[in-house]
C-alpha cells in the first residue's frame, strides 16, 4: 500500500515490480492485492502501464482499513467480537483490558494514513543515505 500510495495518483504498479520491492511472491502478492481490492482500497489498472494503484488519495486510506482488510478485527480475544463466545464475559476481569487494547491499536492504526507512511519512507530513505561508512 505504502508503494501504491508513493506512485499516486501517476502511475500504476505492476505486480511484478510490487514483489521484487516487498521481496514477496507474486503469487501471495495478488492474494493480498485481492483482499485489499475487496475492500475497495486498490483498483486495477489494465493494458500496456497497467498494475494497480491506491483507490483513494493516500491521506484518506489509514493503515486500520489496511489492517482490517488483511487480518480481520482488531480483537484480541474472542469474546470482544463475540461476547457469547465465553460464559464468563460479563463477570470476567480481563476483558475490559482486552477490549481497550483492541480499541487502543484501531486508534492509533487509524490515524496513520498511507501519506504519513510514504513521507516515512522518504525520511528514512534520506537517513538512509547519509550514512557512511570508513
Amino acid at each position: 500500500m505504502v508503494e501504491l500510495a508513493a506512485a499516486y495518483p501517476h502511475e500504476a504498479v505492476s505486480v511484478k515490480e510490487l514483489s521484487g520491492l516487498m521481496l514477496v511472491s507474486v503469487k501471495y502478492l495478488e492474494q493480498i492485492l485481492a483482499a485489499l481490492k475487496g475492500a475497495g482500497l486498490v483498483k486495477s489498472v489494465r493494458g500496456a502501464g497497467g498494475g494497480y494503484t491506491i483507490a483513494r488519495q493516500p491521506e484518506d486510506v489509514h493503515l486500520s482499513e489496511v489492517v482490517l482488510a488483511l487480518e480481520g478485527s482488531f480483537s484480541l480475544v474472542d469474546c470482544i467480537d463475540d461476547p457469547n463466545s465465553c460464559p464468563l464475559h460479563a463477570s470476567c476481569p480481563t476483558r475490559d483490558t482486552w477490549m481497550e487494547l483492541s480499541n487502543t491499536m484501531l486508534s492509533t492504526l487509524g490515524g496513520i494514513s498511507m501519506q504519513d507512511l510514504v513521507e516515512r519512507k522518504q525520511l528514512k530513505c534520506r537517513t538512509a543515505a547519509l550514512v557512511y561508512n570508513i
